[in-house]
């Protein structure tokens, strides 16, 4: 069952790098206090994500901070290494932080699993973006097959400057 609208998010770990090398850290941590801004692509380095989704996030950082994000988080179901070398590839720095479900435990959790064994990429997370505050989702924007309009950085912001 997909989570919905007033949903807390569910518990899981998400793998991320720190100076020290990959650190699990628990969704309630990454997610659970303010306001973030979680967006999960299909895959690492892959066209729509690496040309359109990831880089119009880290263009629109600052103003999505200044609309009353705490944080921006990127996800996909990879391993920690090619998320942080994607980031590092797209020049994220601080403004982004780069999450891997390694093994899709937080993308099925969310009931936002799709089936990419047609590309040869198995199970991986569909494309879509949350608004989550203080754990509990406030916007839920998921992308329809092949499309990318809901979850850009542009309709975040739209969403945050809305104020509801």
């Amino acid at each position: 069952m997909t989570v919905t609208v007033g949903d807390r998010v569910p518990e899981a770990t998400l793998t991320v790098m720190t100076p020290e090398g990959p650190s699990g850290q628990s969704t309630t941590t990454l997610l659970g206090a303010g306001t973030t801004v979680l967006f999960a692509v299909p895959g690492a380095f892959t066209p729509t994500c690496s040309a359109r989704h990831l880089p119009g996030f880290v263009e629109r950082a600052e103003e999505i901070r200044a609309a009353g994000a705490d944080r921006v988080v990127c996800m996909a179901v990879n391993d920690v290494f090619v998320m942080d070398a994607w980031g590092k590839s797209v020049g994220v720095g601080e403004a982004i932080v780069m999450a891997a479900d390694g093994n899709g435990e937080f993308t099925r959790a969310l009931g936002l699993e799709m089936d990419a064994s047609g590309f040869g990429m198995g199970e991986r997370a569909q494309r879509f973006a949350m608004i989550v505050q203080d754990g509990v989702i406030k916007h839920l924007m998921v992308e329809g097959p092949g499309e990318f309009r809901v979850s850009t950085a542009d309709s975040v912001l739209e969403r945050l400057g809305s104020g509801e």
